[in-house]
């Protein structure tokens, strides 16, 4: 035992006798906390600091016992129970403090990672949507170019510019107000007058927009319903879903296809189902469906009827349907897909 009285030099001396012994107990105690630590490197955060905690105390624990030669005199015994009432607090702090640490530390990656995804989808968007203006812009640009330049001159040919350099006009048109309406959704800036809303009367307006285009295509769209339910929604919204739906449906469906909507109630949710006949989604693209300017590959390639826009039609569905505390799928069903939008029934 070390005295208060003695010497500094003294005290050197027996901290030089005990430091071996101390050692001796120490050390294997701290190696065997480092190969645990090793082992659980990859486990949760919440553990590591508890073994972190756990380590230097037991660790402390030998050193005091080997230095005392086990001999549990008054010291010793006042000495490790200071230590077990230390231990007391300390590791369900260190747990507390792992788990709110984790915690946090999973919210940074997964914001980091949302990050990157909105940075890369914002990549793409300007890629697809900057490839997607060209088109229109050049064709009207060589059009008014013919026109200005008297390249054309014959009435019913001044009159088909004229009608094309509108259509595209229109696609432009159609385009700028994908990127409002996506940019409202994203932005969180969309703002929603909830009411009661027949989806018979929803499904009618957004078929008979699309008749044309069905027509033009020769697809033939179908509606069933086992009953007409009453959602809870802003119209114009729910108008939009199921006309990007359709519309995405006939361009994907090949000529003398056919476009079925289907009608249901499943407990508190209308169900609304889109089924095409696009030929199927590859079980690897299935997933990216409805992210920002998908187009697919093969099966679902846009076609060039003029129709096609900045492929983010999918994209502000589901953001609306979302918008409306509603889900929305895709799977692949027979010779094509089906979409299908779940929406709370109306109280």
């Amino acid at each position: 035992m070390i005295e208060p009285s003695e010497s500094f030099h003294d005290m050197l001396v027996h901290v030089w006798h005990i430091l071996p012994l101390a050692l001796a107990f120490a050390l294997p105690v701290a190696l065997v906390g480092g190969l645990v630590l090793y082992w659980l490197r990859r486990g949760s955060l919440a553990t590591t600091l508890t073994v972190l905690v756990l380590v230097p105390m037991l660790a402390t624990f030998a050193g005091v016992l080997g230095i005392s030669g086990f001999m549990f005199t008054p010291a010793l015994t006042t000495m490790l129970l200071v230590c077990l009432l230390v231990a007391v607090v300390t590791v369900p702090a260190a747990i507390v403090l792992g788990r709110a640490i984790a915690r946090r530390s999973v919210w940074e990656r997964e914001a980091r990672q949302r990050e990157r995804a909105g940075e890369a989808a914002r990549r793409d968007l300007v890629a697809w949507i900057s490839h997607d203006l060209r088109s229109p812009l050049a064709g009207i640009r060589a059009m008014a170019e013919a026109l200005a330049d008297g390249i054309v001159a014959e009435p019913r040919e001044i009159a088909d510019y004229a009608h094309r350099i509108s259509g595209e006009t229109e696609r432009l048109s159609g385009m700028v107000n994908d990127l409002f309406e996506l940019s409202r959704i994203t932005a969180g800036a969309l703002r929603l007058t909830m009411s009661a809303v027949p989806l018979r009367e929803v499904i009618s307006d957004a078929l008979a927009a699309q008749t044309a285009v069905a027509e033009q295509k020769n697809v033939h769209v179908r509606t069933a319903a086992d009953d007409w339910p009453v959602v809870s929604g802003s119209d114009p919204e729910l108008a939009r879903v199921v006309r990007n739906l359709v519309s995405n449906a006939i361009r994907h469906t090949p000529p003398d296809g056919t476009v079925e909507v289907h009608v249901s109630t499943d407990g508190r949710d209308a169900v609304v189902a889109v089924a095409d006949g696009c030929g199927g989604i590859p079980e690897d693209e299935i997933g990216r469906v409805f992210d920002v300017a998908y187009r697919g590959t093969q099966a679902r390639t846009p076609d060039h009827t003029g129709t096609t826009r900045g492929g983010l039609g999918l994209a502000i569905a589901k953001g609306l349907v979302e918008a409306h505390h509603g889900r929305i799928a895709v799977q692949n069903q027979g010779a094509g897909c089906r979409f299908e939008v779940r929406l709370p029934l109306a109280a």
